[in-house]
């Protein structure tokens, strides 16, 4: 998932009966999943500016340190791609959690490039 939220997402249910393999439709659930982006400037639901259909790629968020929180720590963008198309030399991440639920990551650094 991208974003991965949306205001017709009412149980997991919901994503358990998407149809699969399907077209990507301009608006709705599974446009929300994939496409929605949370931002620190909206609070609740805005509209989006990402343009769907015209890239080859979406654009990404490049988090330099893998993880990061915002929306009072509510949110968390895990990011696990380690220098990005290598050209940001971020950290990847991934979110774990123990037996009692208390989360904890695990960071990892992008090689050092041979000089």
């Amino acid at each position: 998932m991208h974003g991965g939220l949306s205001p017709e997402l009412n149980n997991l249910n919901q994503i358990n009966t998407l149809k699969r393999p399907t077209d990507v439709p301009d608006s709705g659930l599974l446009c929300d999943l994939l496409r929605s982006d949370p931002s620190k400037d909206i609070e609740g639901w805005g509209p989006n500016d990402r343009v769907i259909g015209e890239f080859p790629l979406p654009s990404v968020l490049v988090v330099k340190d893998g993880y990061e929180f915002f929306a009072d720590k509510k949110l968390v963008t895990i990011f696990s791609a380690l220098n990005y198309c290598g050209e940001f030399d971020n950290d990847g991440a991934m979110m774990n959690f123990d037996e009692s639920l208390k989360r904890f990551f695990q960071k990892f650094k992008p090689c050092k490039k041979p000089s």
